[in-house]
């Protein structure tokens, strides 16, 4: 089955923020599922599922720390969230075999932070041909699977290479 992404669900981003604090700092403090969406937790970030991603598979890294930026963490948070970013590319290879990857973070409102107070690295998997006229002239995304059936493809990813 096919969902779609809109550009509109940054209002949901936006409205949540201001509403009910952060999002990332709400997410660690629950248990991890299919509902949170953190597929991985180690000592000081963890991954998270884009909700609304760009292709089959984005993640985020994500400090445990509420810090906006990367240079106001500490070097052992920061060392770690490289070495996450790494393993996330290994087992995104391995569960979905992408030809490519786009990796960064957007680090400020004029960046185009949807979270500009807690900072994170996005990771997507890429595919010749993934951009097609859905997403070039309808603003719309289309994915080949449940964000739920990703979670757990991703989550097993890291159970099996522990």
């Amino acid at each position: 089955m096919n969902h779609l992404w809109s550009p509109w669900r940054m209002e949901y981003i936006e409205n949540h923020n201001k509403e009910n604090g952060c999002i990332f700092c709400a997410a660690q403090s629950r248990e991890d599922s299919a509902e949170n969406l953190i597929a991985h937790r180690g000592k000081l970030a963890y991954v998270i599922l884009n909700r609304y991603p760009y292709t089959s598979g984005h993640v985020m890294v994500v400090p445990f720390a509420h810090q906006p930026t990367i240079e106001e963490l500490d070097p052992a948070t920061r060392a770690e969230m490289m070495e996450l970013t790494s393993l996330c590319m290994t087992v995104l290879r391995r569960v979905y075999n992408p030809q490519a990857f786009n990796m960064g973070a957007n680090i400020g409102e004029a960046a185009g932070a949807g979270v500009k107070e807690h900072v994170h690295i996005h990771i997507v998997p890429r595919w010749r041909g993934d951009t097609n006229f859905m997403s070039a002239l309808g603003g719309t995304r289309v994915l080949p699977e449940l964000l739920e059936d990703t979670y757990q493809r991703i989550k097993n990813g890291f159970q099996e290479i522990k």
